[in-house]
């Protein structure tokens, strides 16, 4: 979460539900694509697909 944080900012509580219930390999799928973020919206997107 600190990553996130860092990139983006305040991270808001139902995205933060979202992350915790992904798997592992979500999770390293996540860190990938957090390094092509630019804000908020990028993470919501991806969460949501």
């Amino acid at each position: 979460m600190l990553l996130l944080t860092l990139r983006l900012g305040e991270i808001d509580t139902l995205s933060l539900e979202q992350i915790r219930g992904l798997s592992i390999e979500q999770l390293t799928l996540l860190v990938k694509a957090l390094l092509d973020f630019s804000d908020i919206t990028d993470l919501e997107a991806w969460l949501n697909k």
